[in-house]
């Protein structure tokens, strides 16, 4: 039988077939690539009480002057003062474990370094324009913070009507124990919150005395910002925060959630 050979059209027909097949066999290797970060930045975690999973940090948020005896201390009215936030950087985070003493490095810049305990909530959801009653429903768990400042430099800026961000926001300026999850701690709307330094307490109250609640932070911030889950909350710290130096042990306690300790260095 005499061979037939394929004609030119039909030769370029099946190289193109080839062809194609060979691109749908490294499409999708290839869709996989995407951008590549120039280097990697590290992820900011904080240790869950009981879990081996971590608590990823995506934003840092503050109350200020939250405590009404804290909010005359610092010049406000606590009757008519709306709340008010700022944030840290996440990198911030400085993570102390049960039964720690951690060492805290003394920051550059100030000669006035204060303490500032603090309840934090950590939050597994979030939202825009949340409803007080419905806050909590967006709560992962708690934890016992420091809200550690540069007070000099903070009032410094405040007088000259600056932002006072460089007072809040240095490396190791949130201190923080683990989070404890809300379904075995339950929420916090009491308890006793104090912070000693050296054995001698200087900061005592209780966290009945917030004038604006966990949840009515949390509504409050959510008309501002999208919350999201990753975020934190210092929830205020009383009144007689004062100066550390370097030496010194403070060590913090509330109601509920074991100690937190360090010492500056």
């Amino acid at each position: 039988m005499k061979k037939i050979s394929p004609t030119r059209r039909e030769v370029l027909a099946i190289a193109a077939a080839a062809s194609a097949a060979s691109i749908a066999d490294v499409a999708p290797a290839a869709a996989q690539v995407g951008p590549k970060p120039i280097f990697q930045v590290p992820m900011v975690t904080i240790p869950i009480v009981g879990e081996t999973q971590v608590f990823q940090v995506r934003r840092i948020y503050c109350i200020g002057r939250n405590y009404a005896a804290h909010a005359i201390e610092r010049g406000s009215d606590p009757n008519r003062e709306p709340p008010f936030f700022f944030q840290k950087p996440t990198d911030a985070i400085q993570n102390v474990a049960v039964g720690e003493v951690a060492d805290h490095p003394y920051p550059s810049l100030t000669k006035n370094y204060h303490h500032e305990v603090e309840l934090v909530a950590a939050l597994k959801s979030g939202g825009t324009n949340i409803p007080a009653d419905k806050a909590l429903d967006h709560v992962y768990g708690y934890a016992l913070g420091l809200d550690m400042t540069r007070r000099d430099l903070q009032n410094g800026m405040a007088a000259e009507k600056k932002p006072w961000e460089i007072g809040k926001s240095f490396d190791h300026a949130a201190v923080i124990g683990p989070i404890h999850p809300a379904g075995k701690t339950g929420h916090f709307d009491k308890g006793a919150i104090s912070l000693s330094i050296n054995g001698t307490v200087k900061q005592s109250s209780d966290l009945s005395k917030m004038i604006w609640s966990v949840a009515e932070q949390i509504a409050k911030l959510s008309e501002a910002f999208e919350l999201k889950a990753g975020d934190i909350i210092y929830s205020g710290t009383p009144e007689n925060v004062g100066p550390v130096v370097k030496g010194d042990v403070l060590l913090c306690k509330l109601e509920g959630l074991p100690d937190m300790s360090i010492k500056i260095v």
